[in-house]
């Protein structure tokens, strides 16, 4: 076994990327060669990630394998690492497509001191010095159904034609996208540094005293909303616990503008985790809309304490599905309106 072998049988730093590694192991720790390696996250087509041993302490070795704008990724993941949000970088390569850093230790992050910290960690991200932008074709959050433009236009299009929803229910989100896409408008104040990629826990690790976020390869500059929303979707049951979670991140009580806008992005994140893992999830098959699924947040509750993981297809139409139903439910309440009149109004102002 040479040292780039992993006690994971049958998995090895691939070969061509071998070389690189040894450049970063030299730059970064002055050495050719780590002590352990194993496999840390990742799957086939995904971007290796790895646990390495340098000197007796544990590493992330990441292999970016996917296109992607290296640049922004490391930019943006070096400024959150410099302001104590992400773990310590040592190591980047844009060319090489290599990044080495600090290897955190995750713990069971309980739900209601998440509910604090999350909120609390994203005001500190937000508040950093803009992220680059991205194109509006870059769909990796539910602000890519806001922005006009050839890349939503053309996936709203093959979605509509593909009959994946019943035909009044889709007719009822395309009504429904219309009347967010009205509302929502776009806020110069609110276009923050985020990380974009929160919809999940496995970015979000805690270590048993502080809260770290991972993979940045989604990040730039987007409205604060999108990752309030993400994170709430997951952890925000009633209206006290959604007040008590903007309060943290705003340290302030909220206001009625900053409920609403929260409430309406909510929404749209719930569209955009329907049409998406449903357009992946069915694969072109028809989608068995008679089977039953789990309550949203029975769903979301093993979501996040990772005993549910989005790797089959049947769980990803599961995903989308629960997504929906809250989606459906929500949209009929009198807030629904309420919070369309209440943004709508008050944007111009602000």
């Amino acid at each position: 076994m040479d040292c780039f072998s992993t006690c994971d049988e049958g998995v090895v730093v691939p070969e061509e990327k071998r070389a690189a590694v040894t450049r970063g192991l030299r730059e970064a720790f002055g050495v050719a060669k780590f002590e352990e390696i194993r496999v840390a996250a990742g799957a086939p087509g995904a971007n290796p990630v790895f646990r390495v041993v340098v000197r007796g302490t544990p590493y992330l070795l990441r292999i970016n394998m996917r296109a992607g704008d290296l640049d922004r990724h490391y930019s943006c993941m070096r400024a959150a690492a410099g302001a104590g949000l992400a773990p310590r970088v040592w190591y980047t390569n844009v060319d090489d497509r290599i990044s080495i850093t600090d290897f955190v230790e995750s713990t069971p992050f309980p739900a209601a001191d998440a509910l604090i910290r999350i909120p609390a960690t994203l005001r500190a991200l937000h508040a950093l010095p803009r992220f680059a932008g991205a194109p509006h074709h870059l769909n990796t959050t539910c602000m890519f159904l806001i922005h006009q433009g050839p890349a939503r236009d053309g996936f709203l299009q093959r979605f509509q034609a593909a009959n994946i929803l019943p035909k009044s229910d889709c007719e009822e989100l395309f009504a429904r996208h219309a009347e967010l896409v009205a509302a929502y408008r776009h806020r110069d104040s609110d276009m923050v540094s985020s990380h974009n990629d929160l919809f999940k826990p496995d970015n979000m690790l805690f270590d048993g005293r502080r809260l770290w976020l991972v993979d940045w390869e989604a990040a730039f500059l987007n409205d604060r909303y999108a990752d309030l929303a993400v994170v709430a979707n997951m952890l925000v049951t009633n209206d006290m616990e959604e007040r008590t979670f903007l309060e943290a991140y705003f340290a302030a009580p909220p206001d009625a503008y900053q409920l609403a806008r929260l409430f309406l992005m909510r929404q749209l994140a719930h569209m955009f985790y329907t049409m998406g893992w449903l357009w992946v999830g069915s694969a072109g098959k028809p989608v068995h809309w008679s089977e039953s699924v789990p309550g949203y947040w029975e769903f979301q509750r093993r979501f996040w304490q990772k005993e549910v993981e989005l790797k089959d297809n049947d769980t990803k139409i599961v995903y989308a599905r629960v997504h929906w139903e809250e989606f459906s439910r929500n949209v009929g309440l009198a807030r629904y309106q309420e919070a369309l009149k209440t943004v709508a109004e008050c944007s111009g102002a602000r």
